[in-house]
């Protein structure tokens, strides 16, 4: 099981901040692309991700127990 974590207006989209899920062995790459199509986040592909706290590529692989957290760019002035 992995925890993925939503931050500013992912959370917002997605309704709750923290969803679990009975996956692993998956690419940053394939959660992106689930989450997409589910809960349809169009910002996603811009987001910055982090897998137990360290910022992480694409290719990065999860693993069972991990926390994912997907963090949406900065905007502001």
């Amino acid at each position: 099981m992995i925890d993925v974590l939503f931050f500013a207006e992912l959370q917002e989209t997605v309704g709750q901040e923290k969803v679990s899920l009975q996956v692993e062995g998956i690419t940053v790459k394939d959660l992106k692309t689930k989450w997409l199509a589910e809960y349809e986040l169009d910002n996603i592909e811009s987001a910055m991700v982090a897998i137990n706290e360290e910022y992480a590529e694409e290719d990065a692989v999860i693993a069972s127990g991990d926390v994912v957290a997907f963090i949406p760019p900065v905007s502001g002035g």
